[in-house]
């Protein structure tokens, strides 16, 4: 069976003597991939940098895949059906999972991290963790996970109607971010460092003020006019998708008293902020992790109903065979890649 396996940091192989799955368990369906979305996750993996991680690893857990067989009498899936992936492998019987944090389950595997992916020809999984659509196309469908992280985040975020809500970084993240802001009703204001982000951000993605963060953002925001019309006033929701620690700390100083800022972004370290001032404006903070499975539902409705437009996305493409070689060119800052798919 062929896959891409990566044996180290920055060392991927094409392999063509993978073993092919085994005997399919009561529960669970074998799928074959048919399309893998590069990701942060997997950008960080490559580079050495990714928490949680051991190597050699099969990547892949944004993935659009073609259903081979179904061993689970609950299950309305049939060989055929095109899918979406919820990577996220979770007990069941964790405090976390009995009280519906499925995400954040004690022993969750998350595929193409903890566990091999899916960037091989098949693979088994719980039949539970399938998403079906008969209108989405597979690179739809491989775009679900990256959008649901975005969705998730909103949702913990409980983002009113005019609510003006600060995101923190434009890479894919932070856009899947904007448009459940959007659908909740709220403001986005986008902040990054990265012209060409940030233009996106206003033409594909319909965002009308964007800030570049290498520039005084505190300043900016109070320029701004806020739902009301009044300038002066910081925003009441901040959500960091930057995974970047001095901005991370800086979103205390970037929110309105009684604000909420959301971590959806990750680093290997501690963040730390000056106690007096988190007091003082009573912010709560919460981190998001994930998505469940209600979010994997509702983002294939909305694509389904046109709600969400997934085709600026896709900016680069190619062929499992042809990734190992490919690899190095879009690692190249110039190559402006914002979802990469490979196609098996």
């Amino acid at each position: 069976m062929n896959g891409i396996v990566l044996d180290q940091p920055n060392a991927f192989r094409f392999a063509a003597d993978l073993p092919a799955p085994g005997d399919l368990p009561v529960g669970y369906a074998r799928v074959r991939t048919k399309r893998v979305g590069i990701c942060g996750t997997d950008w960080h993996a490559i580079a050495g940098r990714q928490p949680f991680f051991n190597y050699p690893r099969i990547l892949g857990h944004e993935l659009g895949v073609e259903v081979v067989a179904v061993n689970d009498p609950a299950s309305k899936l049939k060989p055929g059906d095109k899918c979406s992936v919820e990577p996220y492998m979770n007990c069941g019987t964790c405090i976390a999972c009995r009280r519906g944090k499925g995400n954040c389950c004690t022993t969750l595997q998350c595929l193409g991290v903890h566990a091999d992916g899916g960037m091989r020809e098949e693979f088994i999984l719980p039949a539970r963790k399938l998403h079906k659509s008969d209108k989405l196309t597979l690179d739809q469908l491989a775009l679900v996970e990256t959008l649901a992280i975005g969705c998730h985040a909103v949702a913990r975020a409980a983002v009113e109607k005019g609510e003006c809500v600060l995101i923190l970084g434009a890479g894919p993240i932070g856009l899947s971010v904007i448009p459940f802001v959007q659908a909740a009703g709220g403001v986005p204001i986008v902040a990054d460092v990265s012209d060409s982000r940030l233009a996106f951000c206003r033409q594909q993605m319909k965002v009308a003020t964007t800030i570049d963060a290498r520039n005084d953002v505190v300043a900016a925001l109070m320029a701004l006019p806020n739902s009301d019309g009044q300038n002066g006033e910081l925003p009441t929701c901040v959500i960091d998708a930057t995974g970047n620690p001095g901005s991370m700390m800086a979103c205390f100083d970037r929110i309105a008293p009684g604000g909420r800022v959301v971590y959806v972004g990750l680093f290997v370290g501690d963040v730390t902020f000056n106690d007096p001032n988190f007091h003082r404006r009573e912010v709560t903070l919460m981190g998001s992790r994930n998505a469940l499975p209600g979010d994997f539902t509702r983002i294939i409705k909305l694509i389904e109903d046109g709600v969400i437009d997934t085709t600026p996305w896709i900016t680069h493409r190619t062929s499992a065979a042809d990734f190992v070689n490919i690899l190095p060119s879009w690692q190249k800052p110039e190559a402006n890649v914002l979802k990469a798919i490979v196609e098996f």
